[in-house]
């Protein structure tokens, strides 16, 4: 049995340990922690016996093979500390630091310890993202020259949590520059951005934005555009299309249900799905998936500690350029 440790029971954290509990006979769930007594609760309801609210006090009680590490950006540097000092293998949710000095050393110190490390970019293990990535990787469209990703939320989060959460650049968008390299195969060298505040006016007096427009230039010459939103009215958006020297490739929304009615009023389907938890349901399933058979069998993590950093980059890139309305290279931020 794989026996495995839990820090942190928020949404995210709880959709692993559901997981974890459900899918994965090989693995047992040996402890959680976490701040807060209901998603102890919760997680004594499952059927986990070893709770705690001290990190370090979970890491000592009992031998674990690897630690999830899901809980408050704030917290991660000293819950990826503490964890590489007894050498376990981590998987750890996005960003790992709001700081780029701060990534900078966790990731070298990875690197020193040699400590398998997958990051928790779930969307790379999305069904479809996984088919367009065969089609660019293939070369079934050519070579990608551009790429347009859609991403919009049905709505912003707590202002509370968008004052610790880095922002839309940051929290949300980075999802979106993580899947721009990933089916790109290149790096990016510069960054324009432009956003502003269409909803809730409290949200630019955190200094950050829902709506914005961001350009990716590639090393390799491919352009990418991501529009990001936290205004979408009718539900969850998140479409792509890629397009190559051989064709182009993409796909829509997934809907409530795949029914529609045409008449003479016109044509009408049902919404997209609501929100990320049932939109990327499978996805999270997936890289869960893979990284217990990066446990098993020891092979490299498809999304590492400097796919954290390059994502985290971008994200400052992009805020640096909307503040001076500029074009910003990404080594002013590496």
């Amino acid at each position: 049995m794989i026996k495995l440790g839990i820090v942190g029971l928020g949404r995210i954290g709880k959709i692993h340990l559901s997981n974890l509990l459900n899918f994965f006979p090989q693995v047992t769930v040996q402890s959680v922690c976490s701040g807060g007594g209901d998603s102890l609760s919760y997680a004594k309801e499952l059927g986990v016996s070893n709770l705690f609210t001290d990190y370090k006090a979970m890491l000592s009680h009992g031998k674990l093979d690897a630690v999830i590490i899901a809980s408050p950006t704030s917290l991660h540097k000293e819950h990826i500390l503490s964890t590489l000092e007894l050498g376990l293998p981590i998987f750890c949710e996005k960003p790992i630091d709001l700081e780029i000095e701060t990534v900078r050393k966790l990731v070298k110190k990875i690197e020193e310890k040699n400590v398998p490390f997958t990051m928790g970019f779930n969307r790379r293990f999305d069904p479809n993202n996984q088919k367009i990535k065969r089609y660019i990787t293939d070369h079934i469209i050519g070579n990608i020259q551009t790429l347009h990703i859609t991403s919009r939320d049905p709505g912003a989060p707590p202002l509370d949590y968008i004052k610790t959460s880095g922002g839309l650049f940051l929290d949300m968008a980075i999802h979106d520059f993580d899947l721009a390299r990933f089916f790109v195969q290149s790096e990016v060298t510069h960054v324009f951005s432009q956003g502003t505040v269409f909803g809730n006016a409290k949200i630019q007096e955190l200094n950050d934005i829902d709506t914005a427009t961001t350009l990716l230039q590639f090393e390799n010459g491919c352009f990418t555009t991501i529009e990001n939103s936290r205004n979408s009215t009718y539900g969850y958006d998140q479409r792509l299309e890629a397009f190559g020297s051989s064709g182009r490739c993409g796909y829509d929304n997934i809907r409530e249900d795949s029914t529609y009615l045409a008449n003479s009023e016109g044509y009408h389907q049902e919404k997209p799905l609501h929100f990320f938890i049932e939109r990327y349901q499978s996805s999270y399933l997936n890289i869960m998936k893979a990284f217990i058979k990066l446990l098993e069998t020891g092979k490299q993590s498809m999304v590492n500690s400097n796919d954290g950093l390059q994502s985290l980059a971008i994200g400052l890139a992009a805020m640096k350029s909307i503040k001076e309305n500029r074009l910003v290279a990404l080594t002013e931020i590496l």
